[in-house]
């Protein structure tokens, strides 16, 4: 039991995972087409209610399987070997990666005009490896640092919003409640906008990959990802009411650091500095949250293909400290070589088709009585479908070339699958 946690810790987990830079830096990207308030807030309680759907569909087929791995397990047992292969494929090369590289070029974005000669993609590189170092002991160590960083991330983001409604702007205000919300609704920009909302709320299935971390999981699983994924839902509508109540249109559209632009004509420079400050130290629970999971899936995945198993052994408190070290390595890579906006793009665009067909995979599921059962099932899970069809092919019409790159990361994947399945072929004629 020493290395299992509770359901607090899971759902400690679900809410670093989730807030992360989308909720801090994805207003200034739909204020380029998107404006009206009411607008806003239905983006972001569009992305809630999706959120929602799949936190009920992943505590179902994560009570059903008793292995970590989360949508591998899912994918690999319910439709094909080959689409479980995708999403650990997926997971390894931009699924966990890319959000953690988002991460910390967001950090560098809100630290680098404190201090350009220290906060600079180094800065970033460091944070991973010492994060990666953390998450290589026991799971006791990662849950207890996962604890603090998540209280330390919730305190903050509880005093944004407080402070945020308490003080009367002193700046021109982005709040627009007019009815011009009823033509942006049908706007391309509506649905890229959502794309960026999504990917915001990336993490709300984060407890569904550590199943066999977790005590008692049929009962904690689904209050761990239900719980922290309204919690969250809720905190990302106020933030976003604070942050258009503090600043222009003007001053946020096409800017990444929009918090600290709000809290800057707040508090001025010395507040709007604090608050980057503390930003950049609340991404840290994000960072570490999705090297925690992360890992697990190539994990997961190492044991059925012999041309990863030497990445999957665990050391002896049973982490997966290979698949750990190679995760924040290609993190490090796209830390150098991506860009913050082309990043989070197509890791949107690939997380999002993956998700969905993981949704997808619940109707050919035949649960176990003592298992959760999603509600309104199979309606939710049609709905959910239905919009990620219409965002994603927005995105495809809209940004082709990041939505190439993230076909691009699904095609390799393809092909590294049939070169370790016939390697996997080979080994096994050999021991026959």
């Amino acid at each position: 039991m020493k290395n299992k946690i509770g359901w607090k810790t899971a759902v400690g987990l679900v809410i670093s995972n989730m807030i992360g830079t989308g909720v801090f830096t994805s207003l200034g990207y739909q204020l380029v087409d998107v404006q009206n308030t009411w607008s806003i807030v239905f983006i972001w309680i569009i992305g809630g209610l999706l959120a929602l759907i799949g936190a009920f569909t992943y505590a179902e087929l994560g009570t059903n399987f008793d292995e970590s791995g989360g949508d591998y397990i899912f994918l690999s047992k319910l439709l094909h070997p080959l689409a479980g292969y995708l999403y650990a494929w997926i997971s390894v090369t931009v699924g966990f990666t890319a959000p953690i590289a988002i991460s910390v070029m967001a950090m560098k974005s809100y630290l680098n005009p404190i201090n350009p000669a220290i906060f600079n993609d180094w800065f970033g590189i460091f944070i991973i490896l010492a994060l990666a170092a953390v998450h290589s002991f026991s799971v006791g160590q990662s849950g207890k640092f996962q604890n603090i960083s998540t209280i330390v991330k919730l305190a903050f983001v509880l005093i944004l919003i407080a402070v945020g409604f308490y003080f009367i702007p002193t700046v021109d205000t982005a709040l627009n409640f007019t009815n011009s919300w009823k033509s942006e609704l049908w706007l391309p920009g509506f649905a890229i906008s959502l794309l960026y909302v999504t990917y915001a709320y990336t993490g709300w299935n984060a407890a569904a990959y550590i199943v066999e971390e977790i005590r008692d999981p049929r009962r904690n699983l689904p209050k761990a990802l239900l719980t922290g994924t309204i919690l969250v839902t809720v905190f990302y509508v106020l933030l976003q009411i604070v942050f258009l109540r503090h600043a222009s249109v003007n001053q946020m559209s096409g800017k990444v650091e929009i918090a600290f632009i709000s809290f800057t004509n707040l508090l001025g420079p010395s507040g709007g500095r604090w608050i980057s400050y503390f930003i950049a130290i609340q991404l840290i629970a994000t960072v570490s949250g999705y090297l925690w999971i992360g890992s697990r899936i190539t994990s997961a995945m190492a044991k059925d293909y012999s041309l990863w198993k030497p990445i999957g052994i665990k050391n002896k408190n049973t982490i997966p400290v290979r698949a750990l070290w190679l995760q924040a390595l290609i993190s490090v890579i796209l830390v150098i070589t991506g860009t913050f906006e082309q990043v989070l793009l197509y890791a949107s665009f690939v997380l999002q088709l993956m998700g969905t067909l993981t949704v997808t995979s619940i109707f050919w599921l035949k649960g176990r009585k003592e298992a959760f059962k999603s509600p309104l099932k199979p309606f939710l899970q049609i709905a959910f479908i239905l919009f990620s069809i219409w965002i994603l092919s927005y995105m495809l019409y809209e940004r082709p070339h990041e939505s190439l790159i993230g076909l691009l990361f699904v095609g390799t994947g393809l092909i590294t699958y049939f070169i370790s399945n016939h390697t996997k072929q080979k080994t096994i004629k050999r021991n026959v």
